[in-house]
């Protein structure tokens, strides 16, 4: 008989420690798992699920102004931000509920606190001072939100805060340029919030590709959102419950409230990992090997506290990794090759594999399917708003290597799209596809004449 009091004792119940506990609790292991706020983690709680929820709320405005050309008409409409955040909150606390019984299902014991630990085998639940030990420990703290250390940041929103404003504010300063940032700017702006976005760089969305960065930008311009680029924050003051954002170069930005958004990383502060003999990297992650094991072999990792790739999905594919090699015997790393990603922002981006950029770095022949148009919606409501499909293809070999979409729904044909990346498909397979019209994901399989190539990293007409 074992002497730990658990075969498994997992730190976090995110996404991905919740799958891995399930899975080790249906092997019929004793499993426990330590959350110390709220099970269901980042995306549930204060994540992906309440930002969906919000965008979609947001996208409304979109649809009152669109409707009268299509024959309706309303005399007057209104927003209640109480009755959002209510029902966002009624939501999470289902979703809770339901993590709460698939745990309890699999007779996983759930502790109620922050687990820290006491040495490389034993932790100590923090809430109420009890010690347990276990044969294998999973670390899936997740991340939090990145805070500067500069003058009024206490004055500052955080994405964590921003679900659970009292008011809706009348003007917000989003400082970023990531997808969070990107995301809030549009919620915002689609609730009638005067919304300022400060970033950095030149262009937002980082890594992403140039034509999907570009467009969204100028299509978030257009729709009202005033866009302030190559800014910095110098720092926060506050006067008369509205505060003023001060940039580098000494522009005031005045608004009901101010928000960060530059980006997250890995919660491992204080859970004790030096007494574990475990050490971080220099963004705070715990480090691992492919098989998500630290060099403590009866310690594993995965999620965002490993800072690899910060998404629900990756999370929960790491913990079935993680139950393969440490409970069945087969070594199983995580396949991080051709990963879809959406941005819920208005217009929506959806993208999966290489950029154009990258894929003229690496390939000596790319071929780039491009098509640009107004979607049939639009022709109708008179919106100005267009659409992006483009596809990004190995012209030796015909295989597809990038599929990115700017427009309605992108996020859901993404999905299926990596589908057909990850199958390695040519870019003769889609043109022998029949289209299904009228619908935009159509012209996915009618661009039969590339817009462009790249040979050997140049620029080159077809």
């Amino acid at each position: 008989m074992s002497t730990y009091d658990y075969d498994l004792f997992i730190i976090g119940g995110g996404s991905g420690g919740v799958r891995a506990a399930r899975l080790a609790g249906s092997l019929g292991k004793r499993v426990a798992i330590a959350e110390e706020y709220r099970i269901g983690g980042t995306c549930v709680i204060r994540g992906c699920i309440p930002k969906k929820l919000f965008a979609y709320a947001s996208a409304y405005s979109d649809v009152f102004k669109d409707m009268t050309e299509f024959g309706w008409s309303l005399e007057k409409t209104r927003f209640n931000w109480q009755q959002l955040v209510a029902s966002k909150n009624h939501e999470i606390t289902r979703l809770e509920g339901e993590y709460h019984k698939s745990l309890q299902k699999s007779q996983v014991k759930i502790y109620q606190g922050r687990a820290v630990f006491i040495d490389a085998w034993t932790l100590q639940i923090h809430s109420t001072g009890e010690r347990v030990t276990a044969e294998k420990i999973l670390i899936a703290s997740g991340s939090r939100p990145k805070i500067p250390d500069y003058p009024g940041k206490e004055l500052c929103l955080s994405s964590n805060d921003a679900f659970n404003l009292k008011t809706l504010p009348k003007s917000i300063v989003i400082v970023g340029g990531g997808y969070v940032a990107v995301e809030f700017a549009s919620i915002f702006h689609g609730l009638g919030v005067e919304t300022v976005l400060v970033y950095r760089g030149s262009l937002m969305l980082r890594h992403f590709d140039d034509d999907l960065r570009l467009l969204l930008q100028k299509a978030m311009e257009i729709r009202g959102i005033r866009i302030i680029c190559n800014a910095m924050i110098s720092r926060i003051e506050k006067q008369d419950n509205r505060y003023t954002a001060i940039l580098s170069d000494g522009k005031k930005l005045m608004a009901d409230q101010v928000m960060l958004a530059l980006g997250r990383i890995p919660n491992t502060d204080g859970i004790g990992l030096d007494r574990a003999g475990l050490a971080t990297d220099r963004a705070g992650a715990v480090v691992v090997n492919s098989y998500m094991q630290t060099k403590i072999d009866h310690i594993w990792a995965i999620g965002d506290v490993t800072n690899h790739v910060c998404l629900t999905p990756v999370a929960i594919h790491e913990a079935m990794c993680f139950i393969r090699t440490a409970f069945e015997n087969e070594m199983t790393a995580p396949d991080y090759d051709l990963i879809a990603t959406a941005v819920f922002s208005q217009p929506e981006i959806g993208t999966v594999g290489l950029s154009e950029e990258r894929a003229a770095q690496k390939f000596s022949h790319v071929e780039i399917y491009r098509a640009y148009f107004r979607p049939l919606r639009h022709t109708v409501s008179g919106r100005n708003e267009r659409m992006l499909t483009k596809l990004v293809v190995d012209g030796d070999r015909r295989t597809v290597l990038g599929v990115h979409i700017l427009g309605p729904n992108a996020s859901e044909m993404i999905q299926l799209l990596a589908i057909s990346l990850k199958g390695k498909l040519t870019k003769d397979v889609f043109d022998a596809t029949m289209a299904l019209h009228p619908t935009a994901a159509e012209e996915l399989v009618t661009m039969y004449s590339p817009s462009y190539c790249y040979r050997h990293g140049k620029k080159v007409k077809n």
